[in-house]
């Protein structure tokens, strides 16, 4: 069956927004039970390192103290992202991507709605140059638009002669 026609993975779909919102909430409770807000442990010497941060904001920290209206937003785009799928047909490759973006966004949501900010915890970078701390609902966010943009500009199937 060609990718776009018949009907959407939604097993894929559904089983990997239900892991991947298992384990960042399970991995944001262990790490709020582990480490106390501020304190720092090292993974791989400074290059990585677990801290209990909380982002009040969206991505990259930014708009600090926004989360209700945050909250929101990830409701409508929650809502989309379903849409989309419905109407996707039949690409595991995008079932796979929104799967992994819904996912993402509901780990995230949770956490806006249960603490009012989201639990960061993934610290990395060299001395004073840090990339932003993520979790794993933003590493899955970032993995889902990696695989959207290569989904965007692959080939189109061709049609076989005969």
């Amino acid at each position: 069956m060609p990718a776009g026609s018949g009907r959407p993975v939604w097993s894929l779909f559904a089983g990997l927004v239900g892991v991947i919102v298992v384990a960042d909430q399970l991995t944001k409770a262990w790490l709020v039970s582990a480490i106390q807000p501020g304190a720092s442990v090292a993974v791989i010497g400074d290059l990585v390192r677990l801290v209990d941060s909380q982002n009040g904001g969206g991505l990259f920290g930014l708009l600090q103290g926004q989360a209700p209206v945050f909250a929101a937003l990830s409701l409508l785009v929650i809502a989309g992202i379903v849409a989309y799928h419905a109407r996707a047909g039949h690409d595991p490759l995008l079932s796979l991507a929104l799967g992994l973006l819904l996912g993402g966004a509901i780990g995230n949501l949770v956490d806006r709605l249960h603490y009012g900010y989201v639990v960061d915890f993934v610290d990395a970078g060299i001395g004073t140059f840090r990339w932003y701390t993520f979790n794993v609902a933003d590493a899955a966010i970032s993995c889902a638009i990696v695989l959207l943009l290569l989904i965007a500009v692959r080939p189109a199937p061709r049609a076989v002669p005969g």
